[in-house]
C-alpha cells in the first residue's frame, strides 16, 4: 500500500522540481540573474514593452510581470507558479519574486515544501524573525517571515509565506546587485520627497493652463451665442 508520506511527497515533487529547472543559486528556471530585461522577456514569452519603470534614478529600477499558467491555457496541466515578478537594475535581473498558486500547493505544509526546494538547492537554514523584503517601490517595506533559506556569498533563496492568505512564495536575488538596487532605490525616494512640493507646483500649473486655454477656446462661441 502506497503510504501518505510518500503520496504527498510525490505530489510536492511533481509541484515544484519540474517547473524549478535551476542547477545553482544563480539560476531560477531559465533565468539567471544579471540576464537583460530583453533576455528574460523572449524567455518567459511576454513583452519588453510590458515592463514598469519604478525609479528612474539614480538608477533604472524595472519590473516585469510574468504568469506561467498562461502557458497551460489549452492543457490540463497548471504551474504551480501563479505570478513571476522579475526586478532589474540598470537593465540586469536581479530580484525575482515567486507566488505560488494556493490550489496547487494546498494540504502541503512548510516541512514539504522545504524538503522539495532543498533537493534543487541543498540543505537550508531556519532564520528564526528574518523577514523577506521585496517591493521595489516601497524601499522592501512588503514583508513576510522567512520559512527556509538557501544561499551562498552570491545568492539567496528565501521560502516564505503570505501572512493575509497563506500562499508560499520564493524571494531569490543576487546580493550584489540587490544590494546596488536597495540603496539605489532608497536615494530614489529621498529625491522624490525632496522634489515632491516643486512637482505639486508644476502639475497645479499644467492644470491651470489646461483650464485656461479650454475656457479661452470655448469663449467665443458662448459669447456670440449667449443670450440673457
Amino acid at each position: 500500500m502506497v503510504s501518505t508520506r510518500t503520496v504527498v511527497t510525490s505530489v510536492v515533487w511533481a509541484l515544484l522540481l519540474a517547473p524549478l529547472i535551476a542547477q545553482d543559486l544563480s539560476v531560477y528556471r531559465d533565468f539567471q540573474f544579471g540576464m537583460t530585461l530583453a533576455e528574460v522577456a523572449k524567455r518567459a514569452e511576454v513583452k519588453s514593452s510590458d515592463v514598469k519603470i519604478v525609479h528612474e534614478r539614480p538608477a533604472v529600477i524595472q519590473e516585469l510581470e510574468w504568469r506561467p499558467q498562461r502557458a497551460y491555457v489549452s492543457s490540463k496541466e497548471t504551474d504551480p507558479a501563479r505570478e513571476v515578478l522579475f526586478s532589474f537594475y540598470n537593465g540586469e535581473l536581479f530580484r525575482v519574486l515567486v507566488t505560488y498558486d494556493q490550489e496547487r500547493t494546498r494540504g502541503l505544509t512548510d516541512q514539504d515544501m522545504v524538503e522539495a526546494i532543498s533537493t534543487l538547492y541543498g540543505t537550508p537554514t531556519r532564520p528564526a524573525g528574518d523577514i523577506v523584503l521585496f517591493s521595489s517601490s516601497r524601499v522592501y517595506n512588503n514583508s513576510e517571515k522567512v520559512i527556509a533559506r538557501w544561499e551562498d556569498s552570491q545568492y539567496s533563496f528565501n521560502l516564505f509565506r503570505v501572512s493575509y492568505n497563506s500562499a508560499y512564495g520564493i524571494a531569490a536575488f543576487s546580493k550584489r546587485l540587490n544590494a546596488l538596487a536597495q540603496k539605489a532605490i532608497i536615494e530614489a525616494m529621498r529625491l522624490d520627497e525632496k522634489e515632491a512640493p516643486e512637482r505639486e507646483v508644476q502639475r497645479q500649473k499644467k492644470l491651470d493652463d489646461e483650464n485656461r486655454l479650454a475656457q479661452d477656446k470655448a469663449r467665443p462661441g458662448n459669447k456670440a451665442n449667449f443670450r440673457p
